[in-house]
C-alpha cells in the first residue's frame, strides 16, 4: 500500500486549496478513504471520509460547508476542496485508509 499526498501550501484567509492523494498497492474502490490534520501542538483529528463508491461522505463539524471530499476510482485518487479557508485550518493534512496507512502529510498554511 502506498499513499502520496500533495496541493498544501500558504493561503490566505478566504482562500482555496485542492489537496489530491493518489494511491497504488490496493483495490482502491474497494476502501473508504479519510483526510486527517494535525494542527501545531494538537492532536491529529479527522477532517472527512468517503465510501468506496463515493456514496457516503463524512465531515468534522468545524469544515462543513466548506471542504468537499471526492474520488477519482479510475485514477486511483482522493481529493479534498477546501474553500473559505480560516486560520484554525493550518495543519498537516494526511491521506489515510483503513488498516493504518497513512500518506507523508502535507501542509496548509492559512495566513495573511
Amino acid at each position: 500500500v502506498r499513499l502520496a499526498d500533495s496541493g498544501g501550501g500558504l493561503v490566505q484567509p478566504g482562500g482555496s486549496l485542492r489537496l489530491s492523494c493518489v494511491a497504488s498497492g490496493f483495490t482502491f474502490s474497494g476502501y473508504t478513504m479519510s483526510w486527517y490534520r494535525q494542527p501545531p501542538g494538537k492532536e491529529r483529528e479527522l477532517v472527512a471520509s468517503i465510501s468506496g463508491t463515493g456514496d457516503t461522505v463524512n465531515y468534522a463539524d468545524s469544515v462543513k460547508g466548506r471542504f468537499t471530499i471526492s474520488r477519482d476510482n479510475g485514477k486511483n485518487k482522493v481529493y479534498l476542496q477546501m474553500n473559505s479557508l480560516k486560520a484554525e485550518d493550518t495543519a498537516v493534512y494526511y491521506c489515510y485508509r483503513s488498516g493504518g496507512f497513512w500518506a507523508q502529510g502535507t501542509q496548509v498554511t492559512v495566513s495573511s
